[in-house]
């Protein structure tokens, strides 16, 4: 109806006319009031064209109230939490408005991971974290999606804490060495670190074989060769599998691979170090033969000529099989060669020493027979007659066979020839000594006839006094 129209035109002139006036007491509260129960003008967030919408900043202290507008709420309009006209009918956890995209895998406390400034977290909030899986070094600046692929649907309880679990296609990629075909194991951590993927450290001694000296400083493919990195089959002697190979092959002082198992691939060891694979050194102890004196400095190839380093037939004895063969076929004093086994060339020693090898001493009571005073220097061949040195066949007796036979032949005081068995050459020992031939004695109470009184004082009775015809 037309005249309703203007009826309603007129109140609404009214209402403005009131709401414009110098001052106008609160409104008061009745049951009429959609918003229970709201101690403020209305005219504080509606205007007087229409209650909807309201105005776009309400006069209202939401500080006030039993939920502060912090971070975020400030920017949020009224009506997307305050769903409902009546204003307290809201909650004040975050899962009233918020829906929970983790599946409840952490619970419905939402503050524990986020704050009103924003849904993006900061891991170091998250203190369980740290408990089961610090993040340290590059993680500790991840975002979570990085490992907890998609908040809706990702996997944040249970995780695994393996490298491997995330870095999977970091390990299937890495080429130097070629992780996958090295067979390396999926322990990451052994070789590295958090701080950084790359400069990735081994330890190398974990293997049973330590990267000393000329060593440490290698590219791992130098010795790992083809990406073989399999502990079980890689070399750890020198020269077997590659790595000192094709020195090992090439040295010739001595050839080595022609030199004996001493020489083998397997034993570089024995003479070579890390320190320097020039420099070698070898303890020719070892073979139970030690180089002393004059053969310390020897060339080695001065004995083992031939290149013949085989321990099983190399001569351990002077003379024999080369070194001082030559030297003994020649000595003429005495003839070794024909002077009996004491001189054989397997016995150099016992004469000869490394100190010197002109220089020969003989140890004479080895015989059974000592050179005492007059004996001592008397030189060797003037008993020794005829190149004799046979042990066997040599008189030890003082006239026989040679020696001082002579002298017993000559001798007239008494005519030891004809004198009886007392005076054989075999007997010169019973009145003589080493100590002066010409100076003999004779104990006359050995015959049983003790020579004493008149036959011995003043003076002893001259033996050819009694013993006529001698």
């Amino acid at each position: 109806m037309p005249g309703q129209g203007i009826l309603q035109i007129l109140l609404m002139l009214a209402l403005q006319a009131l709401a414009q006036g110098p001052s106008r007491p609160a409104q008061l509260q009745t049951s009429r009031n959609p918003h229970g129960p709201l101690d403020i003008p209305c005219e504080n967030c509606h205007t007087s064209t229409s209650w909807k919408p309201i105005r776009s900043i309400p006069e209202f202290d939401h500080d006030k109230t039993r939920y502060p507008l912090r971070g975020m709420h400030e920017k949020v309009q009224c009506v997307e939490c305050h769903t409902k006209l009546v204003f307290k009918n809201v909650g004040s956890t975050c899962a009233d408005c918020h829906a929970d995209i983790h599946r409840r895998q952490f619970g419905a406390n939402c503050e524990q991971c986020h704050t009103v400034n924003g849904w993006n977290v900061s891991v170091q909030a998250i203190q369980n974290h740290f408990n089961r899986f610090p993040l340290v070094g590059a993680h500790a600046a991840l975002e979570c999606d990085a490992c907890h692929k998609g908040a809706a649907t990702g996997q944040f309880q249970g995780l695994s804490t393996q490298c491997y679990s995330c870095h999977a296609r970091d390990f299937q990629l890495a080429a130097n060495p070629n992780h996958v075909n090295a067979k390396f194991s999926t322990t990451c951590e052994t070789c590295h670190g958090m701080n950084t993927w790359l400069a990735a450290t081994f330890d190398h001694s974990t293997t049973g074989f330590m990267l000393t000296n000329g060593h440490a400083n290698v590219p791992c493919a130098s010795c790992h060769i083809n990406n073989n990195y399999n502990l079980v089959v890689a070399s750890t002697d020198c020269g077997n599998s590659g790595c000192h190979l094709t020195t090992w092959q090439q040295t010739t002082n001595p050839v080595h691979p022609s030199a004996g198992p001493a020489f083998g691939l397997a034993n570089c060891t024995t003479c070579h170090t890390t320190i320097s694979w020039t420099t070698a050194t070898f303890d020719h102890s070892t073979t139970g033969f030690m180089l002393t004196n004059g053969h310390a400095n020897v060339a080695c190839a001065t004995c083992h000529i031939n290149n013949n380093y085989n321990l099983t037939t190399a001569p351990t004895d002077c003379g024999n099989s080369g070194c001082h063969l030559t030297t003994w076929q020649r000595t003429t004093n005495p003839v070794h060669p024909t002077a009996g086994a004491s001189f054989g060339i397997a016995n150099c020693s016992t004469c000869h020493s490394t100190v010197n090898w002109t220089t020969a001493t003989f140890d004479h009571s080895t015989t059974g027979f000592m050179l005492t005073n007059g004996h001592a220097n008397v030189a060797c061949a003037l008993c020794h007659t005829n190149n004799n040195y046979s042990l066997t066949t040599t008189p030890n007796d003082c006239g026989n066979s040679g020696c001082h036979l002579t002298t017993w032949q000559q001798t007239k005081n008494p005519v030891h020839s004809t004198s009886g068995a007392q005076f054989a050459a075999t007997n010169c020992a019973v009145c003589h000594t080493t100590v002066s031939w010409t100076t003999a004695v004779f104990d006359h109470s050995t015959t049983g006839f003790a020579l004493i009184g008149t036959h011995l004082s003043p003076t002893p009775t001259p033996c050819a006094s009694c013993h006529a015809a001698m």
